[in-house]
């Protein structure tokens, strides 16, 4: 079964709404946005903020808790926007395989670890590549590419 850790209600009443109302307004918390993904069944848009890594130049967008429904809706869609401020930033999103992911996730916590560091079962940026690669599966990531132009 695929790993999903559900919000508990203090992220979901006060910390995601506060950090998506910010960035909505246009500031970025430690490099927040906030992702638009089309439902995969409703076709209706489903908004969540997110923390948009920057890494050896190309960006990408890490699921802490898992198998989420961004996750579900992206893999469909392939497509979404990015959301700061009035700008909307159309995006495609390539999935990153579980061998390439470690120092990816490994950037991600040493970024972010303060705020998402509990879903990654005790590791940490400083933590053995063996130990990356055992939670990588637990961790869709996604690169982030400009819509391709047809």
């Amino acid at each position: 079964m695929s790993r999903y850790i559900k919000p508990d209600g203090f992220t979901r009443s006060v910390f995601n709404p506060t950090v998506a109302l910010l960035t909505k307004a246009g500031v970025s918390v430690w490099g927040s946005r906030v992702l638009r993904v089309r439902g995969r069944k409703s076709g209706e848009w489903r908004s969540q903020p997110v923390n948009l890594l920057s890494f050896e130049g190309k960006r990408y967008l890490v699921a802490p808790r898992g198998h989420t429904q961004w996750v579900r809706n992206i893999r469909v869609s392939g497509t979404g926007e990015l959301l700061l401020g009035s700008r909307a930033e159309p995006i495609q999103v390539q999935e990153v395989l579980d061998e390439a992911k470690v120092p990816i996730l490994r950037a991600y916590l040493k970024r972010w670890k303060f705020e998402v560091g509990m879903f990654f079962d005790g590791v940490s940026a400083e933590s053995s590549e063996s130990e990356l690669r055992r939670i990588a599966p637990d961790h869709p990531v996604f690169e982030v590419q400009p819509p391709s132009q047809s």
